[in-house]
């Protein structure tokens, strides 16, 4: 009788500390931060209150738990390579990769997409040919169907962007430069290109600057781009207002000027950077600056891959 009574207790109690973590998943779902096991690793979920229809999720690995079956929704994934940068976007089955990280990224960026379902990237964006960009470049073609490949018209004398170039001969491919207004759609997402330079020297400021609007909502993606870009784009564009804002140059202080930040006011801004690196990067001045506009800091070192859903509204 005793023993039967304890299995009675013991059921009750699992039973109601389901329910407890349910009524808290729900409440940490719709108006903060929850952690939720994925099928390997913690991942964890946001839904900003000054940003509807976004759903935020970040974690250390790519898993299932990253997947959206809603195809009208806008994806963003910003995926964590340490000092580098990679971003991925996709909607209605039409495909953008922005950056391949550094050489050693590549495989691990074959498998994130693969995990995801990816076998086509219509549009392959190398924003200047350093090797925290392009590195992985060469595995992405070597992988995937590829569309159209944007980079812009200049050279390094490195293996990394030798390796790019073999690799897209080896598939017949070619490599395309875009010019400043250029548009195109990934599903409908409508992106322009607001800055290149195919002349320069310092090959941050080539960085090709993407802006992207879905909906009702505007991301700013920026490469490498410096203050020098930034002044340009200020000079050529009446509105550059964004959302969410990718950060230039992994929050170094040669880039995100305060006239620039001024004129973007970022609700949301992230940093693709690696934890303790040798740059002091990101800056504390323009940490400060994002700050004092409001903007919430989302940073790979800490939080680790980020994964940006936007819901389609309804007209």
């Amino acid at each position: 009788m005793g023993r039967k009574i304890k299995k009675q207790s013991k059921l009750i109690i699992y039973l109601l500390s389901i329910i407890v973590i349910t009524i808290l998943s729900f409440i940490g779902i719709e108006y903060g931060t929850t952690e939720t096991i994925g099928n390997t690793m913690p991942i964890n979920i946001v839904k900003p209150e000054n940003l509807q229809n976004i759903t935020i999720k970040t974690g250390s690995t790519i898993t299932k738990d990253f997947l959206s079956e809603t195809k009208q929704n806008l994806k963003v994934y910003f995926f964590d390579v340490g000092q580098a940068d990679s971003i991925f976007v996709m909607n209605e089955e039409q495909t953008m990769l922005i950056d391949a990280g550094n050489n050693d990224d590549g495989e691990m960026l074959v498998q994130n997409l693969k995990t995801l379902g990816i076998a086509k990237i219509d549009y392959l964006i190398g924003t200047h040919p350093h090797e925290d960009h392009i590195g992985g470049l060469d595995d992405i073609i070597k992988n995937f169907e590829i569309g159209t490949i944007y980079m812009p018209k200049v050279q390094a004398n490195t293996k990394t962007f030798e390796d790019v170039l073999d690799a897209v001969k080896e598939k017949e491919l070619k490599i395309s430069t875009p010019k400043v207004k250029d548009t195109f759609q990934v599903g409908q997402a409508e992106c322009q290109v607001l800055a290149i330079d195919n002349k320069s020297k310092n090959l941050n400021l080539a960085s090709i600057v993407i802006q992207m609007k879905f909906d009702d909502m505007t991301y700013l993606f920026t490469g490498d781009s410096e203050k020098e870009v930034e002044e340009k784009i200020l000079k050529e564009n009446k509105d550059i207002k964004a959302n969410i804002l990718k950060v230039g140059h992994h929050g170094s202080d040669t880039s995100s000027s305060e006239r620039f930040i001024q004129a973007v006011m970022p609700e949301m801004s992230i940093i693709s950077v690696g934890k303790d690196n040798l740059y002091g990067h990101p800056n504390q001045d323009i940490i400060t600056r994002l700050e004092e506009k409001g903007s919430k800091i989302y940073r790979t070192d800490e939080v680790g891959n980020i994964f940006i859903e936007q819901k389609k509204t309804e007209k």
